[in-house]
């Protein structure tokens, strides 16, 4: 049946692999690669993300990868941008090309019925292959040549058939620019593998976020039937406390329950929270606690982990030359916890704001 591990115990080992119980000493893209990519939506949060599993991150190493093409901003898991590397893109893309397809269709594909999809797409390759374009340019760009579809239906057609990637200067630190968007090929340089691995992709994600159910790696990506690629797979199994069945890789990491895990501070949706089936199975999520925090498929917050678990969330704010990190614990904390989440907070402002005054206020709701 497979040894029990317990909540706790499954928390240390997924902090592990997300970098979270030690910074690591690696490159951007490497840790990027290791974390199995970075939920990515906004076109900053990820770096507080990377600021946080990564030894003397400078952001400005990110966002010159992105200008150099080593990473990218694309839609893949669930439909949603990630930040991964150019290698990952290439090779994931392809997989998740159904699923991005059958949501958009759900959404738009009623005014889709009069047009030739594979010509709409074609045409959106030639146009975002001369220069990036937002949506709303691509659209008007389409409606001149299919009447029948709705601008907005057309561009999201588009970004349906085609690996789309958000390109520089959106995103960058420091700065921003419009949602514009060109094919991977076009940026990269290279084509989409014409062989894509499911067990390579599956035994990735194992790597950042196992050990893990077959539900967990379903709702990571969206794809189904599983089961059977991870049945084929060489893989441990073990069990969680209420006889769930766990896949993982035989030399992945799995530290003991006790392991001292450091105060983190995380962005909005990062994975560690959304990668799984049951936010609160990683152990790292107190449910009865993180459900007056935010709704079980509303926003997530920024938080802040304390010994390995969601203690409080926190808000950043900026005005007339003065940073301030507020913080809200989800129940009192220990004296020693507090000086730790203050030096953190201060830490990250440092950050966020390196020549403002800083101000860490800690909210106590009780």
């Amino acid at each position: 049946m497979g040894e029990v591990l317990t909540a706790r115990a499954l928390g240390r080992a997924t902090l592990a692999r997300q970098l979270l119980l030690e910074r690591a000493g690696v490159g951007v893209s490497e840790a990027v690669a290791r974390v199995g990519g970075l939920q990515a939506q906004t076109p900053h949060s990820w770096y507080f993300a990377l600021w946080s599993r990564i030894a003397g991150f400078d952001p400005q190493d990110a966002a010159g990868l992105l200008e150099k093409r080593e990473l990218v901003r694309i839609a893949l898991m669930r439909g949603t941008i990630h930040l991964v590397t150019a290698e990952d893109c290439l090779a994931w893309r392809p997989l998740h090309d159904d699923f991005i397809f059958r949501v958009t269709r759900s959404a738009f594909g009623r005014h889709w019925k009069n047009v030739d999809l594979e010509a709409v797409a074609a045409a959106g390759r030639e146009l975002l292959e001369v220069r990036p374009l937002t949506f709303a340019e691509l659209g008007r760009e389409l409606h001149a040549r299919f009447p029948d579809g709705t601008p907005q239906s057309l561009s999201q057609l588009v970004r349906a058939r085609l690996p789309l990637v958000q390109v520089p200067p959106r995103g960058l630190w420091g700065r921003s620019g419009p949602v514009a968007h060109t094919t991977a090929e076009r940026w990269l340089g290279s084509p989409l593998a014409s062989s894509p691995s499911l067990e390579g992709f599956v035994a990735r994600y194992l790597a950042a976020f196992g050990p893990a159910t077959v539900k967990d790696v379903q709702a990571h990506c969206g794809l189904t039937r599983l089961r059977e690629v991870l049945d084929r797979m060489d893989l441990r199994t073990f069990r969680t406390e209420d006889g769930l069945t766990l896949y993982d890789l035989p030399d992945a990491p799995r530290p003991p329950e006790d392991f001292p895990a450091p105060v983190r501070f995380l962005p909005d949706f990062d994975n560690l929270f959304i990668s799984f089936a049951d936010r609160s199975r990683t152990g790292v999520l107190d449910p009865v606690q993180t459900a007056r925090a935010w709704p079980p498929h509303g926003p997530i917050p920024g938080t802040v982990l304390v010994d390995g678990v969601v203690g409080a969330t926190w808000s950043p704010s900026r005005a007339r030359g003065a940073a301030r990190l507020d913080i809200t614990p989800f129940s009192p904390l220990s004296p020693s916890a507090r000086d730790a989440v203050a030096a953190e907070a201060e830490a990250l402002l440092g950050l966020l704001a390196p020549g403002d005054a800083h101000d860490v206020v800690f909210t106590d709701p009780w």
